[in-house]
């Protein structure tokens, strides 16, 4: 699987990541099958910002009703591990769901993407994405 991403929008992700050492960061990754086309950066609402995410109700809320109104699909989300490898952990396998949502997870440097499935090679829930890289 690839899913095509701008540039700029990795930019954005990893300033985030880099604006917040201490804590993850978190968001909604929209657009279509084939392509994320923005973000939509979220509060980190978990009872432990500094080691796990939860991304707050009300963003993830507003955009499923923009989707249904005709705007852009959510296809997942992204955050950051600001101390730990840039790869799916055993926390985040705990916490998905075999529905195949995107999960981009970043650092200040570098990011990777899975989608999230039933049983997979990364921790049990993940397969892993190709970005491509579009200006």
């Amino acid at each position: 699987m690839t899913v095509e991403i701008s540039t700029t929008i990795v930019q954005a992700i990893h300033a985030a990541a880099a604006a917040s050492p201490d804590r993850e960061v978190c968001g909604l990754l929209l657009g279509n099958a084939e392509r994320v086309t923005e973000i939509l950066p979220a509060a980190n609402v978990a009872a432990d910002p500094a080691t796990t995410f939860e991304i707050d109700p009300g963003t993830l809320l507003a955009a499923h009703r923009g989707a249904r109104s005709g705007g852009p699909a959510v296809l997942g989300h992204y955050h950051s591990h600001p101390r730990g490898a840039v790869r799916p952990s055993a926390a985040d396998a705990a916490a998905s769901h075999a529905d195949g949502a995107l999960w981009i997870i970043a650092n200040a440097e570098t990011l990777g993407c899975w989608c999230a499935v039933a049983a997979g090679p990364v921790a049990g829930r993940f397969v892993p994405v190709t970005l491509r890289f579009v200006g």
